[in-house]
């Protein structure tokens, strides 16, 4: 039995602070952990060499800044997470392992008028698959991490009012996948991971203050500070899409008139185009349009982009974050849109925010969520499981 404040204990503390910063991380040098821990070198080089004999980390020879070093990921088979993504029209399923490699990947269409019912029988269903594709044993299963479209409660876990799934509102999405999985489930909305991928894998590597902005049939932010994301306590911090820009605009699905989104979301976008494109427009294809020369698809873009650039402008001046990164179809239009939301910022924003922001496309397209969902699942697992070697108690009831 461990005494608090004892040598084992303490020993055991720098053991669990060592995995988590790696666990996070995907990979660090020693030197690396030993800046992100507060531990020494020597200590580091310690505990990796003990984890190292255990099975739970991995260390192979690297490079830093020119000289050689050890890289320490977490061991390809100390487990595995699953990231599960509900968008408007898809449904997308992730596999990955602790060291943060993805092993299988699958997307497939999803009726946005299906029941949650429905929806939870195709994730079930593709979730069972991708595992039994993959041959991990499902004792080593961590944790599902889970993305809606949707404002989630954050003491219930109910699924808040969304109009872009009707049929969901008022369910408990994490609830009822645990139930079927027979594992940890955590459900966050699809602008917060998105955020949380970009920030691990994509264009938000490397800071640890960012904006996620997600332009699709709504518009959210996922908010990053000082490398977490931020909820606000309800849950429903990142509405940008509901900053009020003209109050004598469209009335919003919010009930407000000339909310942002009623400027840049696809549903009021897209009718724009109708007269002289026809109808069977979506935002993909007038993106292509306008990366193809289109001038009235070009316009649009432009002016959405410097609409989106009014409410980065509101984030900067309150939040002063580093970087913004645009999620969606919409980032596909690269500096067609990107230069007009740059120019809101440059004109609406303080000086000096502005000055300190970089605006860039998202790195992951379409995956951002569901790798937002893999990296949601690992920074809610425990770290003592890991030096363990408990995972699991039962095998997931999924068969």
């Amino acid at each position: 039995m461990e005494t608090p404040g004892s040598q084992s204990s303490l020993h055991r503390a720098n053991l669990e602070r060592v995995v988590r910063a790696v666990r996070l991380a995907g990979s660090l040098t020693q030197a690396e952990i030993a800046r992100t821990t507060g531990l020494s070198a020597a200590t580091v080089s310690n505990i990796v060499r003990e984890l190292k004999d255990g099975g739970t980390v991995e260390v192979t020879p690297t490079s830093a800044g020119g000289r050689r070093a050890r890289s320490v990921s977490l061991s390809g088979d100390a487990g595995i997470v699953i990231g599960v993504d509900f968008g408007h029209t898809h449904l997308r399923v992730a596999i990955g392992n602790l060291a943060h490699q993805v092993l299988a990947e699958e997307a497939e269409p999803l009726d946005v008028d299906a029941s949650a019912a429905q929806g939870f029988d195709r994730a079930e269903e593709l979730v069972e698959r991708l595992v039994a594709a993959t041959g991990v044993d499902r004792t080593k299963v961590a944790g599902v991490g889970l993305g809606v479209p949707g404002p989630i409660d954050l003491e219930s876990g109910t699924l808040g009012s969304t109009s872009i799934l009707p049929g969901w509102t008022g369910t408990k999405p994490a609830e009822e996948m645990s139930r079927r999985l027979g594992v940890p489930v955590h459900v966050d909305n699809d602008a917060n991971l998105g955020a949380l991928g970009e920030l691990v894998w994509g264009s938000g590597r490397g800071v640890k203050d960012l904006a996620y902005i997600k332009v699709a049939s709504g518009v959210g932010a996922g908010l990053v500070i000082d490398g977490k994301i931020y909820r606000g306590p309800g849950g429903t911090a990142g509405e940008i899409g509901h900053i009020t820009l003209d109050e004598s605009g469209p009335v919003c699905r919010c009930g407000n008139r000339g909310c942002l989104e009623t400027f840049t979301a696809a549903r009021y976008v897209l009718p724009l185009l109708e007269s002289s494109h026809g109808t069977g427009l979506t935002m993909e294809s007038v993106v292509r349009l306008a990366r193809d020369g289109d001038p009235g698809c070009r316009r649009v873009i432009a002016d959405v982009g410097r609409h989106i650039g009014s409410g980065v402008a509101n984030l900067c001046n309150l939040l002063n974050p580093s970087r913004v990164v645009l999620g969606g179809d919409l980032a596909e239009a690269g500096e067609l849109v990107l230069g007009p939301i740059r120019e809101s910022v440059g004109r609406y924003a303080i000086p000096s925010a502005a000055r300190q922001l970089s605006v860039l496309p998202g790195a992951l397209g379409g995956r951002a969520e569901v790798l937002g969902a893999l990296a949601l699942a690992l920074s809610e697992m425990g770290d003592s499981t890991l030096l363990d070697g408990s995972l699991s108690v039962a095998a997931p009831a999924f068969t």
